[in-house]
């Protein structure tokens, strides 16, 4: 039978224990969340000048009509 038992110096590819585990950790959350900030911004950034006004009424629009859009009109930029 063949010794299965890994030696203590042998690690495997994912396996991070320690402060180093957890510095990697908090660089990649670190990261993710600068770039799910920078893209928000970029996108508020980019939709606060495309706006639309209403046209008629607000008793014109229903709940769930496919005409809604029918309603409005994109002031913005296009």
């Amino acid at each position: 039978m063949a010794d299965l038992q890994m030696n203590e110096n042998e690690r495997g590819l994912f396996k991070l224990s320690g402060i180093t585990g957890m510095l990697i950790a908090v660089v990649l959350l670190l990261s993710i969340l600068v770039f799910l900030t920078f893209n928000g911004i970029m996108v508020q950034q980019k939709e606060a000048t495309n706006y639309y006004k209403i046209n008629q009424e607000l008793g014109a629009l229903k709940a769930n009509s496919k005409d809604n859009i029918k309603q409005y009109q994109l002031v913005g930029n296009k």
